[in-house]
């Protein structure tokens, strides 16, 4: 990987993309770090430095948005209403007709899926951030944290709302630009960038309040979790298929053979931020009715340190894992695709068979990879209850999955660059 790296920034081109993409970057955390208009930056830190020891929703919180968040920056809201967006267009592709068509359009059917998103986004951010700014401004943001906000007026609030929604629109762009001129995929390096923003400081939180025993423990499962992590993300089952030849005029097409890579996860991160999100709807409720009886009872099992709420967590990965690949990959569609373009799979007829095989390798393949992502996830919750660091400990099961994925991701388009740059100067 440091190779890429390097041979890279002595490309003049890969060199330009680098840089640009670590300048967004620099913009993107600024915006991060800029509060909003009418907030108090003292007692907001007090305020949110006493969330964060007294429940561990805000520590997962902090991390996800890179401590944007709980500062109430004009990044606050951060790239997720985007990805939220294109989640439930993902989703609804597969059950509104008239989106499934536009998808097999091509490139002018997924410019209009893509405009779509960004509508969808800007709503998104406007519903979050008027619930953020409402919250805050309730007191039930933070406990104490009535001298937050300097006016409570519907001027100034509306003003927070805008900006923030501004924000949204701004990091939308910046992923954009990174994509088209940087390195990688823009919205996943905004999502790295989140993630890893908050590493040193919870690295230095375990190491001042655990010692360093306890540090170098974290520091040596981390990177063991990571290197296992990278195995599966690179396992795949490859279904071999052959191309048989055909007759156009008087030229001879097919003959070839390739084949489909089936990856043990094949859906990503996305079952983790489904459970994760389904799982911490009742934390939040908590938080917004405390006088509600029965959402006091069910506490005890929100704690991420209860077995049952690991219980609960590893099953309804699972669950997702299969839901999710099963509406994102159509066996049937495949198949057909295939015996279309004279393609079939070496032992297995064409059509219904192909389509049945396809099906019965994908379950099995998924089993294996709902487990994985099931214990990937539980690993904060085991050093919660096992190395007692509280929710400072930096390598969870998203963080590292997504970590993995966005690293590799760019790696892979560096060398690919790499390989066009030296073909290009071979030819000349």
């Amino acid at each position: 990987m440091l190779t890429a790296f390097a041979r890279a920034f002595r490309t003049p081109e890969l060199r330009r993309k680098l840089l640009f993409t670590l300048f967004a970057i620099l913009v993107f955390r600024l915006g991060q770090n800029l509060p909003l208009p009418n907030v108090d930056v003292t007692a907001l830190r007090s305020a949110a430095d006493a969330a964060k020891k007294s429940n561990q929703l805000y520590g997962l919180l902090d991390l996800f948005s890179g401590g944007a968040l709980l500062k109430l920056s004009v990044f606050a809201l951060g790239i997720y209403p985007y990805i939220t967006a294109s989640i439930i267009l993902q989703l609804l592709t597969v059950v509104v007709p008239k989106l499934e068509a536009l998808k097999k359009e091509g490139q002018s059917g997924t410019t209009k899926i893509t405009q779509y998103t960004r509508y969808l986004t800007v709503a998104l951010a406007v519903l979050q951030g008027a619930s953020v700014v409402a919250m805050t401004s309730a007191g039930q943001l933070f406990q104490g944290s009535d001298g937050i906000l300097h006016d409570r007026g519907v001027f100034p609030i509306a003003t927070m709302v805008v900006c923030m929604v501004a924000g949204t629109a701004v990091t939308m762009w910046l992923g954009e630009l990174v994509t088209e001129r940087g390195v990688g995929n823009g919205m996943s390096v905004l999502i790295l960038t989140q993630v890893v923003a908050v590493f040193p400081g919870q690295l230095w939180a375990i190491y001042q309040a655990k010692g360093g025993f306890v540090f170098a423990l974290v520091i040596i499962v981390g990177l063991a979790i990571m290197a296992g992590v990278v195995f599966v993300e690179q396992a795949q089952r490859r279904i071999p298929v052959q191309y048989a030849k055909r007759m156009v005029g008087r030229r001879v097409y097919g003959g070839t053979s390739t084949y489909i890579p089936l990856k043990v996860n094949q859906a990503g991160i996305i079952p983790v931020i489904f459970a994760s999100s389904l799982l911490y709807l009742p934390v939040l409720a908590t938080r917004l009715w405390p006088d509600v009886e029965w959402l006091q009872r069910v506490q005890p099992f929100l704690d991420q340190a209860d077995p049952w709420h690991m219980a609960a967590f590893f099953a309804l990965i699972v669950f997702f894992t299969y839901f999710y690949v099963a509406i994102t990959f159509n066996p049937t569609e495949v198949a057909g695709n295939m015996q279309k373009y004279g393609g079939f799979v070496p032992g297995i007829r064409p059509g219904r068979p192909t389509a049945e095989y396809l099906d019965h390798v994908l379950t099995r393949i998924t089993a294996p990879g709902a487990v994985y992502l099931g214990l990937v996830a539980l690993i904060p919750m085991a050093a919660l209850a096992l190395l007692d660091v509280g929710n400072q400990f930096p390598f969870g099961g998203t963080t590292i999955l997504i970590a993995v994925g966005v690293g590799l991701d760019t790696v892979k388009q560096i060398e690919s660059r790499l390989q066009q740059h030296n073909y290009e100067g071979f030819l000349r």
